[in-house]
């Protein structure tokens, strides 16, 4: 294991004062419990659980095999942080892919912050923290932000202030969360940037934006070209909606006469309004029904 830094060593006494019975320390105002708080301290790593708000979700095995060989060749340079859940007992807050690499290497102790927390403050401190970091995927970050206004209520407002982002940024990234299951996935595996992803949420139809993934994909589209691509469906879309908007209204009066007169109604029409109207009948009787439905109405 390589060497610890003078601080980190002085950890362990530290560690020892947590140990104590007849010093528990379970809340900030207990004694002794600044001594510890905001100190880094070298915790035994089978004493701290896996954090169950973790907002990561992935972990990529090789990054964690890279970091392994930086942490056996200089260490731990940035500590972990946990909270204490009781004697002896601790749970991580943030660092899960030190703690992992830690683990792999079969360290005995890793050198961590100790906090004392709720589960609401945990979860908070958990999404803030690893919402600064750089290497969490747009999609993360966005289910992030979700999670602290779900869970914590925060408004958008709020959460830009917690996390020190615009309430535009914010609302950028959330808005990610509005795509195509598969092109979230596509944006959390790197085949898109956020930009793509910006550049297809202004397309409404999912069958739309999952044609134009595929394009993006197949043909290495840049977000300017995406952009583009995005404008052209969106004319055709108006165009098509335009188009078929008389059709849509005669059907929809040929739905309210046919269910008037208890026959079937056939309307057809141009977009200039006009057409005709067929109603058919199978008898005489069948058209006098009809006709005085008509004259009823007069």
């Amino acid at each position: 294991m390589a060497k610890k830094n003078k601080k980190q060593a002085l950890g362990r006494g530290l560690a020892a004062l947590l140990d104590d019975p007849e010093r528990e320390i379970q809340s900030i105002s207990d004694f002794d419990a600044k001594k510890v708080v905001g100190n880094i301290i070298d915790l035994e790593i089978d004493k701290i659980e896996v954090n169950p708000f973790q907002p990561r979700t992935h972990f990529d095995e090789e990054s964690i095999r890279e970091l392994s060989e930086s942490i056996q060749a200089l260490g731990i340079i940035q500590p972990v942080t946990v909270r204490k859940l009781g004697r002896n007992q601790y749970q991580l807050v943030s660092g899960e892919r030190r703690f992992r690499a830690a683990k792999s290497l079969n360290f005995d102790t890793i050198p961590a912050y100790v906090r004392i927390a709720n589960d609401q403050e945990t979860l908070e401190m958990a999404l803030v923290e690893n919402i600064q970091r750089r290497d969490l995927d747009p999609i993360e970050i966005a289910l992030s932000y979700q999670r602290l206004i779900d869970e914590i209520q925060l408004t958008q407002n709020q959460l830009s202030q917690r996390v020190g982002k615009k309430r535009s940024t914010v609302a950028n990234y959330m808005r990610l969360l509005k795509l195509d299951p598969i092109i979230q996935t596509g944006i959390r595996d790197g085949f898109l940037s956020m930009g793509h992803g910006r550049a297809l949420i202004n397309v409404e139809d999912s069958y739309d934006q999952l044609e134009i993934y595929e394009k993006i994909i197949a043909q290495s589209l840049s977000v300017r070209d995406t952009e583009l691509l995005v404008q052209k469906t969106r004319q055709g879309q108006a165009f098509k909606k335009t188009k078929n908007a008389p059709t849509e209204i005669y059907k929809e009066i040929g739905h309210e006469l046919a269910s008037f007169l208890n026959t079937s109604v056939a309307i057809k029409g141009n977009k200039n309004g006009k057409g005709s109207i067929q109603i058919p009948f199978q008898s005489e009787k069948d058209l006098k029904a009809i006709l005085k439905k008509i004259k009823s109405e007069d």
